[in-house]
């Protein structure tokens, strides 16, 4: 293999961002769905988006490993092996009927970063490892981050027995076992990474937001990573009643309990915010009783949900007394009771400032428009970071959102991600 000048790798990234493109097209055609793309956590088009890396991996003579849970990792050796390896990438699976580029832009850039390693015929000081996660979608299995948090050891061994894809029925394990993985390795919580041997893992991935198209920049540097408290059930029970006989002082009405609820729920976030406190609220789900509620009843029972993110846990914890707190105040005074139920916690994920301020200073000096910026989506980098590992993150520009088939990320601002990831590693590698 002819070796290049040592010219900047991201000076030159045609050919990979062309490679990109192509891998891209692979992905769409190899998972397209009735609306979007459908990449089923374990399932076909995960698999099929898996086995497209493993090609690339082949050709590029990437060295190969699969853990217990499935995840992939590919890997440009470096001369001294022992240094800790720059890691790289993000998730395969989509949402049914998603967009193609939410996970996967990270997995194709780490391989355009490495095939530009290659072509460049130039080895790195420490190992550069690409890795494709598993399973990082909640819409198939209720369980945040499977594949990284089973690469670390920190999945719960019983989600692997009570989580059911809803398409399938089957657990976990079983899906995990069916693809030829481990799942009982993965229940004893064996680690398949350790910090010590990781000097960074650096995640490109779509904003999912409309920040980055509203500020008309195609880069974001990402500040931190907001974690999540999750109501599954919350169930607000009062009781039935003739909608025009039961005068309103001795209604016990489920829906104006609950619709007080959260206007309070709203209002106490915009105090949060007009004081300059990160977090976001959403109702992902309200309804009463499809069997039994009809026009002319007072709503005996309703259920709804919560996402509730900010990039404090502590915060978070506030927040949650205090809606206990409102639960019990409105459940008292309209004959009612809300109950919020348990919720699940995601953490929220460090960001290394180290490594923020050198994307920062790296997009100045090649000069990419950039801003930074809140994740409010939660990622695989979430959990690196709480697992000790130093973490940073660069969005890409999306048009229409994301979860939905209408993702438009241009080529055009993906190539400006890659310069900044390309540039990084390069001077991460040579810095330390």
């Amino acid at each position: 293999m002819s070796v290049e000048s040592a010219d900047p790798l991201h000076a030159d990234l045609e050919a990979e961002t062309a490679l990109a493109a192509q891998l891209f097209d692979a992905l769409r055609a190899g998972s397209r769905s009735s609306l979007g793309v459908t990449r089923a956590s374990y399932g076909e088009g995960e698999q099929m988006a898996h086995d497209l890396m493993r090609a690339l991996g082949r050709r590029l003579e990437l060295e190969e490993r699969i853990d217990a849970a499935g995840n992939l990792y590919l890997t440009l050796p470096g001369a001294d092996r022992g240094l800790p390896a720059i890691m790289t990438g993000s998730h395969l699976d989509s949402v049914p009927d998603g967009g193609n580029y939410d996970g996967a832009a990270g997995v194709v850039a780490g391989m355009a970063m490495l095939a530009r390693w290659r072509r460049a015929g130039r080895r790195p000081r420490r190992d550069l490892t690409v890795m494709g996660v598993r399973a990082e979608e909640l819409s198939w299995f209720p369980a945040p981050y499977i594949g990284s948090r089973a690469a670390w050891g920190l999945l719960d061994a019983e989600a692997l027995d009570t989580c059911v894809r809803p398409d399938t029925g089957r657990t976990l394990a079983r899906h995990m076992a069916e693809a030829g993985f481990d799942p009982d390795s993965v229940r004893r919580g064996v680690p398949q990474l350790c910090a010590a041997d990781i000097e960074c893992f650096l995640e490109l991935h779509i904003e999912q937001g409309p920040l980055l198209v509203q500020e008309r920049i195609p880069v974001g540097v990402v500040t931190g990573i907001r974690g999540n408290l999750r109501y599954k059930n919350c169930h607000v029970r009062g009781q039935y009643g003739h909608a025009g006989a039961e005068p309103r002082r001795s209604r016990r009405d489920a829906v104006l309990a609950a619709a007080e609820f959260l206007g309070r729920l709203e209002a106490m976030w915009l105090d949060h915010e007009s004081r300059g406190l990160d977090l976001v609220c959403t109702v992902g789900q309200c309804y009463t009783d499809a069997k039994v509620h009809t026009m002319t009843k007072i709503p005996g029972e309703l259920w709804f949900t919560m996402d509730i993110r900010s990039q404090d846990n502590d915060l978070l914890m506030q927040v949650d007394r205090a809606l206990r707190e409102i639960a019990r105040d409105i459940g008292d005074r309209r004959g009612v009771q809300i109950d919020l139920g348990a919720y699940t916690n995601a953490l929220p994920g460090p960001i290394a400032p180290a490594h923020r301020e050198r994307l920062a200073r790296l997009a100045r000096e090649c000069g990419i428009a950039h801003v930074q910026m809140a994740s409010g989506a939660g990622h695989d980098s979430a959990v690196f970071g709480i697992s000790g590992v130093p973490t940073a993150m660069i969005f890409v520009r999306n048009e229409n959102g994301s979860h939905n088939p209408d993702e438009a990320m241009d080529i055009a601002d993906f190539a400006q991600g890659l310069k900044l990831l390309v540039a990084a590693v390069e001077d991460i590698d040579a810095s330390h």
